[in-house]
């Protein structure tokens, strides 16, 4: 078996192909910037080139699809069409695409929830052998410096979203865990499997586990500093995501089947909590 990590240099990507890496599998990167996690084969190239895609794809019998955090619609949809067409010249036996985030059920505005909706309905048309997982907020999102910084200075949690909604909250390496499963597994194509960690906490009850108090931040606060780091366009549509949330409580209700169906143990959030050293701080 050999392994392809789309999005093997970001934050999500980067867990997988560790994670890959650590159960012996020889793993291949694809990547603008040459960096990828050690013991990971970098291959460069971009996903809006349809010859590099194909490069990457060679050999590959399994393949992990992070798109990048752009959300045009014809930008994206080219990126989804080299994967399949790379995907189905390979012949992979199973492809897993991160949605990076829970899709809701009916249609929206949303260019983050609708792009990879889009993704999922284009590979699963083209009769690729899919599993496509849907993850809710990741826990390792509270290591940005917005956040750690008022959690160290004032003892305060801030966070895009209400204080009593509840969240099964995700680690990256739980994230990893997931799609290591999803890849192997027999039996899993088609599908569609809405992770979550195994405490479902409010904000109030998070920021608890820290020994701190909460406060729900505005999106339209949280908004311009996440342009900072990532561009005002993806900030506006990462917001948009927050917004929704907030008022679509069912988007991050907990489904521990997933975690079943790939026989995984999940970290509990006091643990992931006392392996972080920022959080001691």
């Amino acid at each position: 078996m050999t392994f392809l990590v789309i999005g093997a240099a970001g934050a999500q990507g980067g867990a997988v192909a560790r994670r890959l890496v650590a159960e012996g599998h020889p793993v291949r990167g694809l990547t603008r910037s040459g960096r990828v996690p050690r013991g990971v084969e970098p291959v460069a190239g971009d996903l809006g080139d349809a010859e590099a895609v194909k490069a990457a794809f060679a050999g590959v019998t399994h393949a992990s699809v992070t798109l990048p955090m752009v959300y045009e619609p014809d930008t994206v949809a080219a990126h989804v069409r080299h994967v399949r067409d790379a995907a189905l010249a390979a012949g992979v036996r199973r492809l897993v695409f991160n949605t990076a985030n829970r899709l809701p059920e009916a249609a929206t505005q949303v260019a983050a929830f609708e792009t990879r909706r889009w993704a999922v309905r284009t590979l699963r048309s083209a009769g690729l052998p899919l599993v496509v997982l849907c993850p809710p907020v990741y826990l390792d999102n509270l290591a940005a410096p917005w956040v750690t910084g008022p959690l160290a200075a004032e003892g305060v949690l801030r966070y895009p979203l209400p204080a009593d909604l509840p969240v099964p909250w995700l680690s990256h390496d739980d994230l990893a865990a997931a799609t290591h499963a999803s890849l192997v597994r027999d039996g899993l194509e088609g599908a569609v499997l809405r992770l979550g960690g195994p405490d479902v906490v409010t904000g109030d009850e998070l920021a608890a586990a820290f020994g701190a108090r909460y406060a729900a931040q505005d999106p339209a606060e949280f908004e311009p500093g996440l342009a900072k780091a990532l561009g005002a366009s993806t900030a506006a549509v990462v917001a948009a995501t927050y917004r929704w949330a907030a008022a679509d409580r069912d988007l991050f209700a907990p489904d521990p089947a997933a975690a079943e169906l790939l026989g995984l143990r999940l970290t509990p959030l006091r643990a992931w909590i006392a392996a972080q050293p920022w959080a001691a701080r």
